[in-house]
């Protein structure tokens, strides 16, 4: 039970609130009574508890009256109580949110014991809800999270629930997929966000500098095992570390133990280990040139970030973020996306993921600043500045649904079921469409 837990009592019968008191008082809870379910909802909107006991059966309004009206002000547990209780009142109460149903005369130490475990429930919800909250707030982090399709929900959901544990944690990406901001994530949401967060990146490092960069010296310069003690240890470019390197940094993981270069001393490190690489180090395991069992040492738990490709759904949520974000930076106004702007963006297959996005939409402000620019030519390169494009948003993308279709048609030889089952539309849909657009089966098919 949570000691000094705020609980309110519903109850208009005097005496039991009174024992009521006395007995919750000395199970440690701080307790406030109140005599009618309405003057209860006027208290909850000013005042928060941790846990609700309620009467069922009052004048005027009913504790399962009370706990409908409820539902839109607080989340705190509710424990309803009658002594002309049934089955029937005890399901329906439960199948509506309240945490539990007591029957009077009801085992004091089970009361207790009711209303502690809800307790604990209501602080553990609360504890969630701050710490999503500081999810979302996360400088770096929330640049690479932003998005509402499928697989960045679950990256999010990823991060929040492995931040509570120690566990070595092993991010797989592609470049430019966010790998470090969603590693600093597990560790500013963690018990070790007050901690150094040491990044080694493995690839920039020489395979003759290695292991004093990660061992310190025997003269007393510290290393990254050092750095990190108490916090985390990023290894980035997790299979560039040196082959003949790799059992030591295995014994040390399992021991938090080491020897600095040219020392007899064993010095020890608490640090939590989360790693980076990309989708090619299962080769590198399976020809030998990274150890298995460090491999398996390391991937305790495995992330894998998704391409932005993969989620094409957030390309205009990043744009539209990245473009405010630098507009803000050098101080300019954000520039009017035209449909050119609009093409190219969704034409654009995004090898270089976020980080590339994030790049382009700098480079665009950064050509607005000195008066011109599109976001097309933003891109490098990478888009056929020879095309024209629609004066409007509208049409653009009437333009590329007409593309689509046609593209569909050819490739089903003209079958239209096929065509639509390819659009993952149904067949009058697309038939809807074709006369919209003003397209000719015929026409296409002829086209080369």
């Amino acid at each position: 039970m949570s000691l000094n837990s705020n609980i309110l009592v519903i109850d208009d019968d005097r005496e039991m609130r009174s024992s009521l008191r006395d007995l919750l008082t000395s199970g440690g809870f701080q307790v406030e009574t109140i005599s009618n379910a309405q003057q209860a909802l006027d208290t909850l909107r000013q005042k928060q508890f941790d846990v609700i006991l309620c009467d069922v059966r009052m004048p005027g309004m009913s504790g399962l009256e009370f706990q409908q009206l409820l539902k839109p002000i607080s989340k705190v547990p509710i424990v309803l109580m009658s002594a002309h209780g049934d089955i029937s009142m005890a399901v329906s109460a439960v199948q509506d949110g309240a945490y539990t149903f007591l029957e009077k005369p009801f085992d004091p130490r089970r009361l207790l014991g009711v209303l502690g475990n809800a307790a604990k429930l209501n602080q553990l919800t609360l504890n969630n809800d701050r710490l999503k909250e500081r999810l979302s707030k996360l400088t770096g982090l929330d640049k690479i999270l932003i998005g509402e399709s499928e697989p960045i929900q679950r990256l999010r959901n990823d991060v929040f629930d492995l931040s509570h544990v120690d566990s070595n944690v092993l991010i797989i990406g592609e470049t430019g997929t966010g790998k470090e901001l969603a590693a600093h994530g597990l560790h500013d949401l963690g018990r070790r966000a007050s901690e150094p967060f040491i990044t080694l990146n493995c690839a920039a490092l020489a395979p003759a500098q290695f292991e004093e960069a990660l061992f310190g010296l025997s003269d007393g310069t510290p290393g990254y095992l050092d750095r990190a003690d108490g916090g985390t240890l990023f290894l980035d470019e997790l299979g560039a570390i040196p082959l003949p390197l790799q059992p030591k940094l295995l014994r040390v993981i399992e021991t938090k133990e080491f020897t600095p270069v040219g020392s007899t001393e064993t010095r020890k490190s608490d640090f939590r280990i989360i790693s980076a690489a990309n989708e090619k180090l299962d080769d590198a395991v399976e020809s030998g040139a990274f150890r298995q069992d460090l491999f398996f040492r390391l991937n305790t738990v495995m992330i894998t970030l998704p391409p932005l490709r993969a989620r094409s759904d957030d390309i205009s949520l990043l744009y539209t973020h990245f473009l405010n974000h630098f507009a803000n930076s050098y101080e300019i106004d954000v520039p009017v996306s035209t449909a050119e702007d609009f093409s190219a963006l969704m034409r654009h297959d995004w090898p270089g993921n976020v980080r590339e996005l994030r790049n382009v939409c700098e480079r665009r402000i950064l050509m607005a600043r000195r008066g011109g620019g599109s976001f097309a030519s933003a891109l490098s390169g990478a888009v056929d500045d020879d095309k024209t494009y629609p004066d409007t948003l509208r049409e653009a993308v009437a333009a590329f649904e007409a593309q689509l279709i046609a593209k569909a048609i050819k490739s089903s030889d003209g079958k239209m079921d096929d065509a639509a089952q390819m659009l993952g539309i149904g067949r009058r849909t697309l038939n809807e469409k074709i006369v919209k657009l003003g397209l000719n089966k015929s026409d296409i098919l002829e086209k080369t």
